[in-house]
């Protein structure tokens, strides 16, 4: 009797799950799904982005997979992406509440922080902040060629040898972006810089892995002392650092003369005043005010911050926000680098040609300026194809819907998770000349001019765009120049056939590869 109950108990829970996992009327189509794990063994075999691609010749551009009981749609092809990121941003401009990330940075800072006024107000002024210190000035120049002196100097120490660049180059761009934050740069073998880099490489793995699959499919799994629980230690072990650094900066600062973004912040809590809307784009303007209006419910002075439990700026906000901004400056810059000096190795006439060109518009300077690049369509072409094919965030940062909502037709409920396939964009027939291979034409016209396919979308589109975006274009040139000017790339000829396979991670970034560099004389 006991095992005829137990049975019948199994039979109906299993029958339930089955229910709970069948896509509501209009709902983009998609694999069967099992009980309590949805596709989860779909997706854990073999390659995640193949995978993706797979599901997309019998289900279309737009299609659904089950995360435990929970649905998520998969967005793929420029004219979906263009639908949801673009055309409907505010529609798809959300954050899943209940996954690992969003738990892990507690629905604040800049990237996993929730579609709402805390986004808007903190992203802007985070905008605010890098332009003002130079994002395309020739104040982040200098910041960025002071940072590139350390790099130089170890190359040439290197000449004739063989070495590994994944190392100098996650510090070249670890260090820009520290001078940003918090006005310093770290030794290469300073212990706290060490540290950071070890939690974010741990949070990325976590985060990337099977452990983030079963938190966000399996909530009765969240409270157990399983690897997952290391993410949120090493959160809070950066998050130490950083109050540390920000007491430091309250002790020394000058009030009104910011030198970093950590005084920019302790400024603006000072006056408690938000910045107000900044530059052009009257939908911007219009989202802030909607915002406004809808959740602070109540008239307020343009820009006004209170310090009450409803202000959205706070020190750990900054502290956050600080953490979000280093990910966004070191990761996807570092893993691009890491392709592009892969890539110029393995075709020697591109590297040649870009010398050339660099040779010409650089005579007689120091050095060149983010102007320059104008004056060097081959160099940008190069550039942007390196981001193309690196593809260093194929799956963006997951969405979720604020509304009910249509996309091609079909319908997408409330709170609904969005998977941006960018991969499916970045390489996309139809949209490039050579979707497949790495071709700098593909950015080229026939008359040899650059120019920017709709298609080129490597850190998403949209509101959501990658805060990195700005400075990652800035130091992609300048190092790149730079270091092209200088040195020449050869693959070692004992280093057999290159392996063009990338890592899958938090980022897209290729297998440790050794590169030798010899001077070059112009």
């Amino acid at each position: 009797m006991l095992v005829s109950t137990v049975l019948l108990f199994l039979c109906v829970f299993f029958i339930i799950l089955q229910l709970k996992s069948r896509r509501p009327k209009n709902f983009p189509p998609g694999p069967p799904a099992l009980p309590v794990l949805g596709n989860l063994l779909t997706l854990t075999q073999g390659d995640l982005l193949k995978g993706l691609e797979r599901l997309r010749k019998p289900y279309g551009d737009v299609y659904s997979l089950y995360f435990g009981t929970k649905p998520s749609v998969v967005i793929n092809g420029l004219k979906a992406m263009k639908e949801a990121m673009v055309i409907k941003a505010t529609d798809f401009a959300g954050r899943p509440q209940d996954v690992l990330l969003c738990d892990v940075f507690q629905r604040k800072g800049l990237i996993f922080v929730d579609y709402g006024l805390r986004w808007m107000e903190n992203r802007r002024f985070a905008l605010m902040t890098l332009r003002n210190f130079g994002l395309g000035k020739t104040s982040m120049e200098a910041r960025i060629y002071d940072e590139l002196q350390y790099t130089i100097e170890i190359l040439e120490k290197s000449i004739g040898k063989t070495m590994s660049p994944q190392v100098l180059f996650h510090n070249t761009a670890s260090n820009i972006i520290c001078q940003v934050l918090f006005g310093t740069r770290y030794e290469h073998e300073d212990e706290t810089i060490k540290v950071i880099v070890r939690c974010f490489a741990e949070i990325a793995k976590i985060s990337s892995g099977p452990w983030a699959m079963l938190y966000n499919s399996v909530p009765m799994v969240r409270s157990l002392p399983l690897p997952f629980r290391k993410a949120f230690e090493n959160v809070e072990t950066y998050l130490g650092i950083v109050h540390h650094i920000m007491t430091e900066h309250k002790k020394t600062r000058e009030p009104g003369e910011p030198r970093d973004f950590v005084d920019c912040y302790l400024d603006e809590l000072d006056k408690a005043l938000a910045p107000s809307p900044c530059g052009d784009d009257i939908n911007t303007l219009r989202l802030w005010s909607t915002l406004q209006a809808v959740e602070r419910g109540r008239e307020t002075n343009r820009g006004s911050v209170t310090r009450g439990d409803d202000s959205t700026f706070s020190e750990e906000q900054l502290l956050r926000s600080t953490f979000d901004l280093y990910l966004a400056g070191t990761d996807t810059t570092s893993s691009t680098l890491l392709t592009a000096f892969l890539y110029l190795m393995i075709y020697p006439h591109i590297q040649e040609q870009c010398q050339q060109e660099i040779d010409q518009i650089a005579e007689g300077k120091d050095r060149v300026s983010f102007e320059d690049r104008h004056k060097m369509p081959y160099m940008q072409a190069v550039i942007h194809e390196l981001q193309r094919i690196a593809n260093t965030v194929p799956l963006s940062v997951v969405h979720c819907t604020t509304k009910d909502t249509e996309l091609m037709g079909y319908s997408i409920p409330k709170g609904t998770t969005v998977i941006p396939n960018l991969s499916s964009v970045l390489r996309e027939e139809g949209q490039w000349k050579y979707p497949e291979e790495f071709n700098p034409e593909n950015f080229l016209n026939d008359k040899g001019e650059f120019f920017k396919p709709e298609a080129f979308m490597p850190f998403s589109a949209g509101p959501r765009i990658c805060l990195g975006e700005g400075l990652a274009r800035m130091e992609l040139f300048f190092i790149i120049v730079t270091l092209l000017r200088r040195f020449k790339f050869i693959w070692p000829e004992d280093a057999g056939e290159p392996d063009f396979t990338p890592v899958f991670g938090a980022t897209l970034t290729p297998k440790p590869y050794y590169m030798k560099v010899q001077l070059r004389s112009t």
